[in-house]
Parts: structure tokens; sequence; C-alpha cells
């Protein structure tokens, strides 16, 4: 039997927790989370079911487990290596098939290193008919800072180190959730823009929420003052408003999908899935009462 090759080490995992540790310690900026939050909670208001075993995958801090319980739903079981009630890598999760309802997760599983295997342990830990619904950045989030650190360090050393860690693509979920067993899975965007002073103040946040380079071939060297400045210079150049403030583009991607039940519904074509996670969650299959 041919050996399984393992997934290839794209993050640095022991320092992406060990800085959400020191971030949390110190009140990390929320404002992604809340927002996330907010959309979680709107989103689970319109399913019109129970779920009396849920959990709450890998999101930093409480902000999710809150949304659940404002939905009418019991508290969740918190797993992770940050917080909660269970440590847990999200690449290894300890729980025995259909154990769960619901399975959520917050901003969180953008750094894992094997996304397709982590579906597949989330399908596999969901009761029949069970919901798993999370969101991650997209690709289109700091889309400006990308630029211009890119070019700032191409100009300046000759060459350009990655700097800001990839994002999913939304086009991809879809594919990805149905390989993994999923029936019914959706995807949907919200995108917003954040503006700051300048990027010194976006990058400030970004590490202030632990959310620095984590990359496993992360250049070794710090920034160079020269490249920072230079950087800067660009944002204000190319993104910012006629008040001087400059903009961040963030892209949250959401998707769900459903462990198969004969109650369903037939899926779509393949391709066809292109409706908004909230109106799918309305009127995309009959949900019965619980």
């Amino acid at each position: 039997m041919e050996k399984q090759s393992s997934p290839p080490l794209i993050f640095d995992r022991d320092l992406l927790h060990a800085r959400l540790r020191r971030a949390l310690a110190k009140e990390a900026p929320d404002v992604l989370l809340a927002r996330a939050a907010d959309d979680l909670l709107d989103r689970l208001q319109t399913v019109k079911r129970d779920f009396p075993r849920s959990l709450d995958l890998g999101t930093p801090t409480d902000h999710f487990a809150q949304a659940i319980v404002a939905s009418g739903r019991a508290a969740p079981l918190r797993a992770g290596r940050i917080g909660g009630g269970v440590v847990a890598d999200e690449e290894a999760l300890p729980f025995a098939p259909a154990s769960f309802d619901l399975v959520v997760s917050g901003m969180a599983l953008q750094w894992v290193n094997d996304l397709p295997g982590v579906f597949a342990q989330v399908r596999r830990i969901l009761a029949p008919d069970g919901l798993f619904l999370a969101c991650l950045p997209g690709g289109a989030s700091l889309v400006e800072l990308r630029v211009a650190l890119a070019q700032a360090e191409e100009e300046i050393t000759g060459g350009a180190s990655p700097r800001v860690s990839p994002f999913v693509d939304v086009r991809d979920m879809g594919g990805l959730l149905q390989r993994a067993g999923f029936a019914l899975p959706v995807s949907d965007v919200d995108n917003f823009t954040l503006r700051y002073d300048s990027v010194l103040g976006l990058m400030k946040d970004l590490r202030a929420m632990g959310a620095a380079n984590v990359l496993a071939k992360r250049s070794s060297r710090p920034l160079r003052r020269d490249v920072l400045a230079r950087a800067a210079q660009i944002y204000a150049e190319q993104f910012s408003d006629p008040d001087g403030r400059v903009r961040a583009s963030f892209e949250i991607v959401w998707i769900s999908g459903w462990a198969p039940h004969e109650s369903q519904q037939k899926p779509a074509k393949p391709g066809s899935a292109t409706m908004r996670l909230e109106d799918a969650m309305k009127a995309g299959r009959p949900i019965p009462e619980k």
C-alpha cells in the first residue's frame, strides 16, 4: 500500500498559538470576530431547529459561543489550543464519529496546514443532518498591504519575501466541502473596509491580534526600516482617501455544509451553488422542526 504523503507545512502553528495567547492576555482588538459573531447569530436564527450538541472549533475568543447561546441554543463545547474546555488541535480532532449536531469555527481555520483534512474530520464528527458553519479570511483581505510591502521590498532589496499569509479563495470552498463528504455546500462573502490614520496603525492592530506573519518559510530577517517607510509611502499614495486616511480591505468567507441525511433535498448541479448562505438557510431546503 502506497504511503500517503503528509500535507505541506505552511504555517508555524506553535508560533501562531504563542502569539494568540499573548494577544488575548492583552485584550486584543476584536472588531473582526465581533462582526463575524453578529453574522453568525443572524445565520443561526434563520435555521429553525435545535442543535443540542454543538462544538466551537478553534475560535480564539468566546464570541461564537456567545452567539450560539444568544440564538437560543445551549452553550457549545469549545475546543482548540487557545481557550475553551478541551485542548485540541484543529488538525487532529479527538472526538468520536457523529458526536455533534453543529460545528462552528470563527477566524481560525485559515492557519491550518491541511484544510481539506480538517473538513473531513469535521464531517466525521457530525451526526447525520448536522451543520458545519465557519468563516475565515478570504483572498481579498489586506490586498493593499500585500501590494505595498512587496513593491517596497522589491524596490529596495531586489526581491520580496512573503510577509502576509495566504488566504482562501471562495471559489474553492464548495469543492473542498464536497470532497470531504458534505451535502448542500454553500459559500458566502462579507466584504468591508476599515480605515486607519496610516498603514502603521493597521500593522499595529494585526500584531495586537496575534495575526502577524507565521509562515513557516517566512524570512528570518525582520522587515527593514527603510522598506517599512517605503511601504507606508506606497500605501498612502495608492490606497488613501481624500481625508488622508488609508483603507484596508477585508473579506470574510462563510461556508456551510450538512452531514448527509435522507431528509435532505437533492444537491444542485456542480457549480450552481451561488446563492447567499443566509438565503440558502432560509429557503434552500426544508428544515424540520426538532
